[in-house]
């Protein structure tokens, strides 16, 4: 059971209808995009791009419901060109849907300038003073002053004797270098590896399969990190898959997950230690093989560095083989 107290505002509200809060085929980021620029005063000029920043809905959303808005004729969009060939976008918001037609009367009705493009500062007339003296038309009609630089079939007379005073030609300018000749910077193999391991994110899990393309070169910085580590792709992405939630659980934001999950970069871990020879019983602690002549190895126990076993070292005939 639910109680609802609710409280007429008596000023500062807008008035909606509960058709539009109640859509079903408006998300909650259109209804709140549309709510929310319904809201604003008459003379407001925010586009539905600021509105999205301001209300924190991010930029795939945003795009989905602008799409919703659009479908539904809540939101229409024209380009008109403005004075000096500039294009605008202009758009008209709706409290009720509009169709095509009904919507091009009301931008009818609407000046072309609406005062929401920006003007780049560079248009403006620079503050510099004017270039000293009176302005000069180019000279036509005659040769110019020096000699003209290539072939001329008709130099003027001056340029001949000059050329008579100087036989020496000019040296040839040099040959501008070929940009495609020059060596190209090596392409870093970390961050090529980096790319990969990020572009192969979405066949760890559906989840991740729309992660936003405007994403992908924060993660592939934070990629190459996990490499400039040691450690290795396919280390990057277990520790990815075991971040992930379990089945059924969706994941709204999966570049901002995989932004957690990359952003600290964990040491690694000491290799094991390595595994020195196996060790005798306590019986045979101590023994040594025997140097001498035997069909299989014998062992004894040494009292100081000697080679031989008891056998071997006395004196006397050659043990028997076998022993």
């Amino acid at each position: 059971m639910i109680y609802r107290n609710f409280i007429a505002p008596s000023r500062d509200f807008t008035q909606l209808t509960n058709a539009l809060i109640r859509h079903p085929r408006l998300d909650s980021h259109a209804t709140r995009l549309l709510t929310w620029q319904l809201s604003l005063p008459a003379h407001a000029r925010e586009t539905l791009s600021d509105t999205a920043k301001r209300a924190r809905i991010g930029a795939t959303s945003f795009i989905t419901a602008k799409r919703q808005l659009k479908a539904e004729g809540y939101v229409h969009e024209r380009r008109v060109q403005l004075a000096g060939g500039l294009w605008a976008t202009q758009q008209l918001v709706s409290s009720t849907p509009l169709r095509p037609e009904e919507a091009a009367k009301v931008f009818a009705r609407m000046p072309a300038h609406t005062g929401i493009e920006r003007v780049c500062p560079q248009v403006a007339p620079s503050a510099c003073p004017p270039a000293v003296g009176r302005p000069t038309s180019p000279s036509t009609d005659r040769h110019p002053e020096k000699t003209p630089e290539g072939k001329t079939s008709n130099p003027p007379p001056e340029a001949e004797a000059e050329a008579e005073a100087d036989p020496e030609p000019d040296p040839a300018p040099s040959p501008e270098p070929d940009p495609a000749s020059e060596p190209q910077p090596e392409p870093d193999p970390q961050l090529a590896e980096a790319r990969a391991l990020v572009g192969a994110l979405p066949l760890l899990s559906p989840a991740l399969r729309h992660i936003p393309p405007g994403m992908r070169d924060e993660l592939t910085l934070l990629a190459s990190r996990w490499l400039a580590a040691g450690h290795t792709s396919a280390g990057g992405h277990e520790h990815i898959r075991r971040g992930l939630p379990g089945a059924g659980t969706p994941v709204h934001r999966p570049g901002g997950l995989v932004r957690y999950l990359l952003r600290d970069v964990p040491p690694l871990a000491p290799p094991p230690a390595p595994h020195g020879p196996p060790r005798l019983s306590a019986r045979l602690e101590g023994a040594v093989e025997c140097s001498g002549r035997h069909v299989q190895p014998m062992l004894f126990r040494p009292v100081a560095d000697e080679v031989l076993c008891p056998d071997c070292a006395a004196p006397g005939p050659v043990p028997p083989q076998g022993s």
